[in-house]
């Protein structure tokens, strides 16, 4: 099989483990850079270029494509979704996973267990804003922000009103969310991989520290799921579209709460805290699944 994968580093750990594990099961496989690759369309032949080479020939891709190149990295996975080759992320879903209030719309609109989040654009709603998700403290997040970036904790009333004032007065789309205090500052990523949890670890944030994320200086270990955690998990990435996903999750008192599914989870600290081939069951879906066929229409919905 002829495999692409779609990053622009090579030596990331996450590209480079990909690369190790489809080469080990027989795999012809290249790292494109999606940034340098560009699209030519006419009737009936949609093509793509990396330099002055056409490229073709290919059974499938696994995109890595970051947040700052989202809407171009879409496009290059839809070029090669309109020539039949199967990704193991749909373009379609890419886009849906990186806008978190849409995420939290389809999370909203499909049961699962969500912490209650609020969005407005008014100065003058920021007081029912703060009520409305149960008070100070309170979490406020930039919809832009990825790997704990852009995430504010305002612990009183009037901090979490200057805060806010703030982000709307330089424009920025935020979102506010209650604050979970039972987590004590850790979360659970699962990795889910064709509707299966195939690896989870907890994320511990340093003292002092609401943010668990390992980019931050947090800690992890791996965890056992409880079913209704497994559950919610696939439910989550079933309801983004996605095949492949690290679904992060509060525990709470009620339940498991979704924060975030995420389309190009990193491998690195959910291999090293379970000691797991997460790679290598990536690269089985992708055997599994290269040869049906693509299709854009989003099923899913909003």
């Amino acid at each position: 099989m002829k495999i692409a994968i779609l990053s622009r580093n090579s030596n990331l750990y996450s590209t480079s483990r990909l690369l190790e594990a489809a080469e080990a099961r027989g795999h012809e496989v290249r790292i494109l850079d999606h940034t340098k690759c560009y699209i030519v369309n006419e009737s009936r032949e949609p093509a793509l270029y990396y330099g002055n080479e056409r490229i073709e020939g290919y059974n499938a891709i696994i995109p890595r494509i970051g947040a700052s190149v989202t809407f171009y990295g879409a496009s290059i996975i839809r070029q090669f979704e309109m020539m039949k080759v199967f990704s193991t992320v749909k373009s379609v879903a890419l886009t849906r996973s990186r806008d978190k209030l849409r995420s939290i719309q389809i999370l909203s609109r499909e049961h699962l267990g969500i912490p209650k989040t609020a969005f407005a654009k008014h100065p003058n709603d920021i007081p029912h804003l703060i009520r409305t998700v149960g008070g100070a403290p309170l979490i406020i997040k930039v919809l832009e922000g990825t790997q704990g970036l852009g995430v504010v904790l305002a612990e009183t009333q009037k901090a979490a009103k200057s805060v806010i004032e703030a982000f709307m007065g330089m424009n920025a789309n935020i979102l506010v969310q209650e604050f979970i205090k039972e987590a004590g500052g850790a979360d659970i990523r699962a990795f889910v991989v064709n509707g299966k949890v195939v690896g989870a670890m907890k994320r511990q944030g340093l003292e002092g520290e609401f943010r668990s994320n390992l980019h931050r200086g947090g800690s992890s270990q791996m965890i056992k799921l409880k079913r209704n955690e497994a559950a919610a998990a696939v439910r989550a990435a079933t309801a983004m579209g996605l095949s492949i996903a690290g679904v992060d999750m509060l525990q709470s008192e009620r339940g498991p709460l979704i924060l975030e599914v995420n389309s190009s989870p990193g491998l690195e600290g959910i291999e090293k805290s379970t000691g797991i081939d997460i790679a290598t069951k990536i690269i089985q879906y992708v055997e599994e699944n290269s040869g049906k066929k693509t299709k854009l229409k989003d099923k899913v919905g909003v």
